[in-house]
């Protein structure tokens, strides 16, 4: 090739082909788990955690929401199907929800590890050396300055020292360097990232939920035959059920009254509870927002209604059911829906279909109505079937409704008679001598979950992390800085500094290191 000619000079010949490496099994190893590991990985990974998380939100999930998911089956099969084959009823129990789960695990973990080496042996590490020439830096300064240069350099040291710098000192300069925090703080928030995932892939098998109906005057007892409905994770063993009781002793509902709007709006909710535990009994107040914790376990108040208390009584006067019985509020004035069902002690199976009005009032229709959620004027109606209720071939049945389909009604609709209309402490007989139902009182009742989640402390703790890791590193720059003396009459003392990244602020920074190391004395300040 010519001397004058450009090193990438091309005559037009054919070049020759490129050889591209050739990468064996350890090599493709290699290079996908450099790709795996990489921070870019790991931030896809990440959105792609979130994204898969819509379809839980969409559809109902076996693990929170059963009846839902049967509802679903019963009400499109084709459609379920499709998606219970794409297991997005148990998408956070899923093979492609894990495997993604899993692959951010290892993608965070084997891209911390390495980062954190490096950090600790750069935190052993010497600030770099001071440059041969500063002057070629963006931000430099140079004062003229008379005195000793030792004394200078001294002064330099100290400068440095009082701004925050790790400090080396040479023969007739200072170099240093700060901000080593920043990357601290950006590893304390990955670390506290996967301090997530694991409480949550750890914690989550070992939590469980539950509800129950608490009435005035009765008890619960934390045992799994006690919840009214229950969902553990997988992990779940009956002895982490922690041993004590709640009794509900009264509850209080606070309303006010909304004339523009016509209904009540309400205030307050407060549950008096009676906790017995181990140690001893306590009395607590249960509020919305204002969970009870109780052995690790969180009691929150869901909801409140009324439980009619009803009393059958056979032909001839023999008390066949007397308990209370939770009907399910339908509107804000608390108009409520109930199943009474007498297996034993009539002539034949009963079953009851009844609505509860709290302060009843007669519609223009003839219709009962409840104006208002307190019990100012209560009334009981009743629609009576009997037939077989289904109670004794063994299959569950829910207790809040009743199939009337292979019942005979006796009382209300089609059946001639008028529905049974009971006032508190009011009895009326039921038709054919078949007996007598009392409306006996009226006790409120508290529908309660019990929580118990053992990743709200890790999750909080890695939370807290995760934003004070953030914050500290958006504030804290990385910089570097030197300081020379040059010996003459009178000294040179020259200021540079560099910054790892964007940092609007070095010169302002570059400027007060002038300032500290000049109160002294009174350079002659040189532009630069």
């Amino acid at each position: 090739m010519e001397p004058l000619r450009p090193s990438d000079f091309h005559d037009g010949s054919k070049a020759p082909p490129v050889q591209q490496p050739i990468l064996d099994a350890a090599g493709w190893r290699r290079f996908f788990w450099r790709q795996l590991t990489s921070m870019r990985t790991a931030l896809f990974l990440l959105l792609l955690v979130a994204l898969a998380s819509i379809p839980g939100s969409l559809v109902p999930q076996r693990s929170s929401d059963p009846n839902g998911v049967i509802r679903y089956q019963r009400e499109d099969p084709e459609l379920f199907a499709i998606l219970d084959g794409l297991q997005l009823f148990d998408t956070f129990t899923s093979v492609w929800f894990s495997a993604i789960y899993i692959l951010l695990f290892v993608s965070l973990i084997g891209c911390i590890l390495p980062r954190t080496a490096h950090h600790l042996k750069a935190l052993r590490q010497a600030p770099p050396a001071t440059p041969a020439r500063l002057e070629r830096l963006e931000h430099y300064r140079s004062v003229q300055v008379v005195g000793d240069p030792a004394e200078l350099t001294a002064r330099a040291e100290a400068t440095l020292r009082k701004a925050g710098f790790r400090v080396l000192l040479e023969s007739s300069a200072v170099a240093a360097e700060r901000g080593y925090l920043r990357e601290t703080a950006n590893l304390v928030f990955h670390f506290a990232l996967v301090g997530i995932l694991v409480a949550l892939a750890a914690g989550t098998g070992f939590k469980y939920s539950g509800q129950r109906i608490i009435i005035e005057g009765q008890s619960f007892t934390n045992q799994l035959s006690s919840y009214d409905s229950f969902s553990p994770g997988r992990f779940f063993q009956e002895g982490q059920l922690e041993p004590y009781g709640l009794a509900l002793e009264k509850f209080t509902p606070v309303y006010t009254f909304n004339p523009s709007s016509g209904f009540a709006n309400p205030l307050d909710f407060r549950a008096e509870m009676r906790v017995a535990e181990p140690a001893g009994t306590r009395d607590a107040l249960l509020r919305v927002n204002e969970p009870l914790s109780v052995l690790g376990t969180s009691v929150y108040l869901l909801g409140n209604g009324f439980a009619p208390w009803i009393t059958v009584r056979s032909g001839s006067g023999d008390v066949v059911f007397s308990q209370p019985v939770p009907f399910l509020p339908q509107d804000s004035n608390l108009t409520s829906v109930g199943v009474v069902k007498i297996p034993d002690g009539l002539a034949e199976q009963t079953g009851m279909l009844g609505f509860i009005y709290p302060s009843a009032v007669v519609l223009e229709s003839g219709a009962l109505s409840s104006v208002y959620p307190e019990p100012d004027q209560p009334v009981l109606t009743l629609n009576v079937f009997e037939g077989d209720l289904g109670l004794n071939e063994g299959i569950p049945r829910n207790v809040y409704s009743l199939d009337t389909e292979s019942l005979t009604q006796i009382t209300g609709g089609d059946t001639g008679g008028d529905s049974i209309v009971l006032g508190l402490g009011q009895v009326q007989e039921l038709p054919g001598n078949r007996g007598s139902v009392e409306f006996t009182s009226l006790p409120r009742f508290i529908s309660v979950d019990v929580h118990r989640d053992p990743t709200q402390l890790p999750v909080a703790l890695s939370a807290f992390f995760i934003l004070a890791g953030l914050v500290v590193s958006l504030f804290v720059t990385r910089r570097r800085a030197w300081i020379r003396v040059i010996p003459g009459a009178p000294n040179t003392v020259e200021f540079a500094a560099l910054a790892r990244g964007d940092d609007p602020g070095l010169g302002l920074a570059l400027d007060r290191l002038v300032e500290d190391f000049s109160q002294t004395s009174r350079p002659k300040l040189e532009t630069s």
